[in-house]
């Protein structure tokens, strides 16, 4: 619970830190008052169905003979017959069929699996439908060369990931004119500079976490965008963490730290107390880099817009508001004035995610 920097049960208990998310507006209102709940769900004639099927399997009233298998679910991990998920043994090998021989049309088989939610119904978003078709003409519509330049990879970390993992993102979004994000985990000097063959390692975006690693003058120079890392993505609440075994003499020099030895970032509020600590932080980055945008993440919850206030009030370039794939919240009209905004898209949860303004 100190995580989250609460301290005794008794503050815990009824301080409704959670949503509800799958429950129609009616139990909620019934059963957990005041809870918040962005969209509707099942009831208790729902409820009561799912219990009663549940109830029926683990008291059988057959002879059980010689088959004597158990259900498995498949709710946390793909199984043949269990939930269907997004990331499954058919579309991974569309994925790695598509890089590997560069076919477009085993890409395209990919990218179907993944977007067409409304068949299997495995995300929020394969829900909803498109209502009124009515398409501009075609020369209203950016050309892909300026969409693309607003692209930006997500927030993963040199070790995390590999090394070639972590360049090729860099080259990649270089070429198109997109930002890479290093992650928390620093880059290497030389990434600095260019190639012979014209390419560039360079992540434009260089985060700045908590645990500070990999951060030095050098590193805040070559950037074009420092982020500082507020709320972690993938886990909100932790900090990022790099077990032992994983931290090898180059990630090491890398994140200027000591090889073999865990590297975890504390939860940010431990640097972080208020809005004052941000703006100094801020300030600081600032000096360091004066050309540089300075780019505050935050996780889509209840209240961010609060917290988003006070981000532009201490005068950050860029709130990025991370939403995963489910759904992010509307903002005011004066934020929008005071200071510009990023929506990071998440794809499989802290992977491959790429950010829009």
């Amino acid at each position: 619970m100190n995580k989250i920097g609460i301290s005794t049960l008794n503050s815990y208990r009824g301080s409704q830190l959670f949503e509800c998310i799958g429950l129609n507006t009616k139990v909620v209102k019934d059963y957990f008052p005041n809870t918040v709940t962005r969209i509707q769900g099942i009831g208790l004639r729902e409820i009561e169905k799912e219990i009663y099927k549940r109830h029926k399997r683990a008291y059988k009233t057959e002879v059980v003979e010689a088959d004597l298998s158990l259900d498995f679910g498949g709710q946390y991990k793909w199984r043949r017959d269990g939930e269907k998920h997004l990331f499954n043994p058919l579309s991974i090998s569309k994925l790695q069929e598509s890089v590997r021989s560069n076919k477009h049309s085993s890409y395209k088989e990919y990218s179907n699996l993944i977007n067409e939610q409304t068949k299997q119904l495995m995300t929020i978003r394969g829900l909803f439908e498109f209502t009124n078709f009515d398409p501009i003409p075609i020369e209203e519509v950016e050309p892909w060369t300026a969409i693309v330049k607003r692209f930006k990879t997500g927030a993963m970390s040199y070790g995390s990931i590999s090394k070639e993992a972590h360049e090729n993102l860099a080259i990649a979004m270089n070429r198109i004119g997109g930002k890479s994000n290093s992650g928390e985990g620093g880059e290497d000097e030389e990434r600095f500079y260019k190639d012979p063959n014209g390419d560039w390692k360079n992540s434009a975006i260089k985060q700045v976490a908590s645990g500070r690693f990999g951060v030095t003058s050098n590193y805040l120079t070559n950037a074009s965008e420092i982020q500082i890392k507020m709320a972690q993505g993938a886990k909100p609440g932790e900090g990022g963490q790099l077990p032992g075994p994983k931290v090898n003499p180059d990630i090491a020099k890398t994140g200027n730290s000591t090889p073999y030895v865990g590297l975890i970032s504390p939860p940010p509020h431990h640097d972080i107390y208020s809005i004052e600590d941000l703006s100094q932080l801020i300030y600081d980055l600032k000096s360091a880099n004066r050309t540089a945008r300075i780019n505050v993440k935050l996780v889509s919850e209840v209240g961010i817009g609060t917290v988003a206030a006070g981000v532009a009030k201490a005068k950050g370039d860029v709130i990025l508001i991370y939403w995963s794939r489910w759904w992010y919240r509307s903002f005011t009209t004066n934020l929008f004035k005071t200071c510009r905004f990023a929506v990071g898209v998440g794809v499989g949860g802290s992977t491959a995610n790429v950010g829009y303004e």
